[in-house]
C-alpha cells in the first residue's frame, strides 16, 4: 500500500483520539491485571463473558476487580502507577501526536488534541505523565474526557463512571454506547464549549479510535472530516455490518500507518 496522499488543506483541524488499542498498543483497565495480577486477569475475562443478564456494566466490572486487587493482594498506588507506566507505546504514534500538537503556525494545519477514553482519569495520567505528553510543562491534549478515579489514603484505587447509576440525567444513546458515557455526545458537548466547531475554527475532525464505542462519535462526523479506523476492531466490524458514516474511513493497523496519515493530514512530507 502506497504512502497517503495529502489532504485538503485546512487552517485547523480537531483531533479526537480514543486511547486503549488506538493511541496506545494495549487495554489500560486490562493491562492493570495483567501485570499485578493474572489471577485476577482470568476473573475479568470470565466476567466479561458472562451470560449477558448476569454481566456486569464494564465500568463497574473495572471497579470491582480493583478493590479485590487492593484488598486480597494488597496492591496499592505505587503497585498501580509502575504497572501502569510499563503500558506500551509505539514510538511512531508519541512522535506522531507530538508532530500535530506542534505544527507550526506559518506551514502548517494547526491541531487541537482532545482525547475520548473510558479508561479513566489515574491511568490516563500517569501513563501521558510517563511519556511526557501530558506534564506541567507540555500539554498534547487541549482535554482529556474519561472515567473519574483517585486513590484513596488505603491505596485503593477507586473508580466510578462517567455517568453515575444514580444520576438522573442518563444520556439516551440509540446507536449503543455503554452506560457510562455516550463518546457522540461527549464529543457534541466538547465543541459546544468553544461554541461550536464553526465558531472554534475547525474545518476538519479526525477521530482515530478501534473499538466499538467509537461508533458513535464517528458517525456524527461530516463529509470533510476524517476516521483513522484501526482494522480487525470492533469499529471496523460496525461500520461494515451497521452502515459507513458520512465522513471519510481511512484503515490502519500498526502505529507507523497513523504517523503517516497525521503528516498526510498536516500537509507535510514526513520523509
Amino acid at each position: 500500500m502506497p504512502a497517503p496522499a495529502p489532504f485538503p488543506r485546512v487552517k485547523r483541524q480537531l483531533l479526537i483520539s480514543d486511547f486503549d488499542e488506538s493511541m496506545a498498543d494495549a487495554d489500560s483497565d486490562r493491562w492493570t491485571f495483567e501485570v499485578l495480577s493474572p489471577r485476577l486477569r482470568r476473573q475479568f475475562d470470565d466476567l466479561s463473558h458472562a451470560p449477558l443478564a448476569e454481566r456486569m456494566q464494564f465500568t463497574d466490572l473495572c471497579a470491582h476487580l480493583l478493590e479485590k486487587l487492593h484488598v486480597e493482594e494488597g496492591k496499592g498506588e505505587q503497585d498501580v502507577r509502575a504497572a501502569q507506566r510499563q503500558l506500551y507505546m509505539h514510538p511512531a504514534m508519541v512522535r506522531g501526536f507530538r508532530a500535530m500538537r506542534d505544527a507550526k503556525a506559518d506551514t502548517e494545519t494547526q491541531t487541537t488534541c482532545f482525547l475520548l477514553s473510558n479508561s479513566n482519569e489515574v491511568y490516563l495520567g500517569t501513563i501521558l505523565e510517563h511519556h511526557g505528553l501530558q506534564t506541567s510543562t507540555y500539554r498534547l491534549f487541549d482535554e482529556i474526557v474519561t472515567n473519574p478515579a483517585h486513590f484513596e489514603p488505603s491505596g485503593l484505587l477507586r473508580l466510578s463512571r462517567r455517568i453515575l447509576a444514580t444520576a438522573k440525567d442518563q444520556h439516551d444513546c440509540k446507536v449503543g454506547c455503554s452506560a457510562n458515557m455516550c463518546k457522540g455526545d461527549e464529543l457534541e458537548a466538547f465543541l459546544a464549549r468553544r461554541g461550536g466547531r464553526e465558531a472554534a475554527g475547525f474545518e476538519r475532525l479526525i477521530y482515530l479510535g478501534d473499538g466499538g464505542n467509537d461508533y458513535c462519535p464517528v458517525m456524527r462526523m461530516q463529509e470533510q472530516d476524517v476516521a483513522l479506523v484501526r482494522r480487525g476492531r470492533g469499529l471496523e466490524k460496525r461500520i461494515k455490518s451497521e452502515g459507513e458514516p458520512k465522513c471519510q474511513v481511512r484503515w490502519w493497523n500498526d502505529a507507523w500507518e497513523v504517523e503517516e496519515l497525521f503528516a498526510a493530514l498536516r500537509n507535510q512530507p514526513l520523509y
